[in-house]
C-alpha cells in the first residue's frame, strides 16, 4: 500500500496508523508484508500527478493493482458576496476534485494495464452532493462531484478493454476536517437526522464499498456510482404534508 499527501507529516502519521492497525488485527502476517509506504505529492496540477505516478512506479516496479482517487477539497461563497476569491475557489476545487483523478488515472495507466486474466481497479470518491445539490453555497464542490461521477462512467468504458474497472463511492455526511464547514449551515445532529438510518457516516462505512470494488466480488462491476449515505438519496421522499400547508 502506498499513500500520498502534500506534507510528509500527514503521510507519516497516516502510515503509522495504518501499520499499527494492520499488525494488531492480523497476527499471521509480518510488518514487512503489510507496511504502508508513502510518497509526498501534490495532485493539484498535471505535472504533480505525473510526478507522483513516476514515484509510485519506481517503488512498485511498474505494477499497480488498485488506485483510489481520494484527494479533494471544498470551497463555498454566498452568491451575493464579492470577496474576489471566486475564480480562485472554483479553480482550486475543480483542479483537485476533477482534473487530478483524470490526470492521475491517465498517468497510472501503464501500471494498471494487465493481461486479460487480471483486473485492476480505479476507485474514485464522489459525494451525494454530486447527485442532489446541498442547501449551501458549495456550487463548485457539488458541481465537481457530479463531474467525477460522470468521469467515472466515461473512463469505465475507455479502460475496460485494458482490464481496468472504474467505479465510484459517493459518501453522505461523514464528520471530517473538510465537512466541518457545513456546521455553518446545519448542526451535525440535524444532518444525522436527515438519514433514514438516523446517524452520520463513519470511517468504517467507507471501507466496505472500497474493499468490494477492489475484490473479486466487485470484478464484474464498472461504471458504478455507489451511494454510501445511510439512505439520504435512495430513501428520499416527496414531502406531501408540507405541500398542503
Amino acid at each position: 500500500m502506498i499513500i500520498s499527501s502534500r506534507t510528509e507529516e500527514d503521510c507519516r502519521s497516516a502510515c503509522a496508523q495504518l501499520n499499527e492497525r494492520s499488525t494488531s488485527t492480523n497476527s499471521a502476517v509480518t510488518h514487512e508484508e503489510v507496511a504502508a509506504r508513502y510518497v509526498v505529492g501534490d495532485c493539484s496540477s498535471r505535472s504533480g500527478c505525473e510526478a507522483l505516478a513516476d514515484e509510485v512506479s519506481n517503488l512498485t516496479g511498474g505494477c499497480l493493482d488498485v488506485l483510489v482517487n481520494n484527494a479533494g477539497c471544498a470551497w463555498g461563497e454566498d452568491l451575493n458576496r464579492e470577496s474576489g476569491r471566486m475564480n480562485w475557489g472554483w479553480d482550486k476545487v475543480l483542479d483537485l476534485n476533477v482534473k487530478a483523478p483524470f490526470y492521475l488515472s491517465r498517468s497510472c495507466l501503464p501500471m494498471l494495464t494487465k493481461d486479460k486474466d487480471s483486473i485492476s481497479r480505479i476507485i474514485n470518491i464522489g459525494s451525494v452532493a454530486g447527485i442532489v445539490p446541498q442547501e449551501a453555497p458549495t456550487h463548485a464542490y457539488d458541481t465537481s462531484k457530479a463531474a467525477i461521477h460522470h468521469l467515472t462512467k466515461k473512463l469505465s468504458a475507455d479502460f475496460a478493454p485494458r482490464g481496468i474497472t472504474v467505479n465510484c463511492v459517493a459518501p453522505g455526511f461523514v464528520p471530517t476536517r473538510m465537512s466541518k464547514g457545513l456546521g455553518n449551515y446545519a448542526s451535525m445532529e440535524k444532518l444525522a437526522n436527515m438519514s433514514p438510518l438516523g446517524r452520520l457516516g463513519e470511517e468504517e462505512d467507507m471501507v466496505g464499498p472500497v474493499v468490494f470494488f477492489s475484490s473479486r466480488a466487485g470484478e464484474w462491476c464498472t461504471g458504478v456510482i455507489m451511494n454510501v449515505d445511510g439512505g439520504v438519496v435512495g430513501g428520499m421522499r416527496i414531502p406531501l404534508e408540507s405541500l398542503d400547508q
